[in-house]
């Protein structure tokens, strides 16, 4: 009886571990949107529109995009807090230099453990710094990222 209770309490503690992953995983997924921007010598431009979408015939409004694309080392996460409210970070870990992955409404690095809120602040080490943060703002239609200050 020992035994069987020994292998019932390990296959529910993995069935509860592959389920609490599989759904952080799956909401992520679904909720990710990436861009690609324009680019000028010192700025990322991205339509407003982009967090817009259709689902069930209502508008809704993303609370971040991952703006992807060639000319920049690593990803941004750019966050809305509200429609001229937004956080832009850098998806380098300050801990080993990882690239961070999003969840919602913050940022882990799956290398070492490290987590970072939507501004950028440490809320888990290893890391220590917070994250880099760009200037961000908005101007008629468009969202203006400044490159070149922080």
């Amino acid at each position: 009886m020992i035994a069987s209770r020994r292998e019932f309490l390990k296959k529910s503690c993995i069935l509860c571990a592959g389920l609490s992953t599989s759904a952080m995983v799956l909401s992520s997924c679904q909720a990710t949107h990436y861009a690609t921007g324009a680019f000028t010598d010192t700025e990322v431009v991205l339509p407003i529109s982009e967090f817009t979408y259709e689902k069930k015939g209502q508008q809704l409004k993303r609370s971040f995009i991952i703006i992807q694309n060639d000319k920049l080392e690593f990803p941004i996460y750019l966050y809305r807090f509200s429609d001229t409210k937004y956080s832009a970070l850098w998806m380098k870990c300050s801990h080993k230099g990882a690239e961070l992955q999003a969840s919602g409404d913050h940022l882990y690095c799956s290398s070492h453990g490290s987590e970072f809120n939507n501004l950028g602040n440490v809320n888990q080490g290893p890391a220590e710094k917070n994250l880099r943060t760009f200037p961000v703002s908005v101007q008629d239609d468009s969202i203006l990222i400044n490159l070149r200050q922080s």
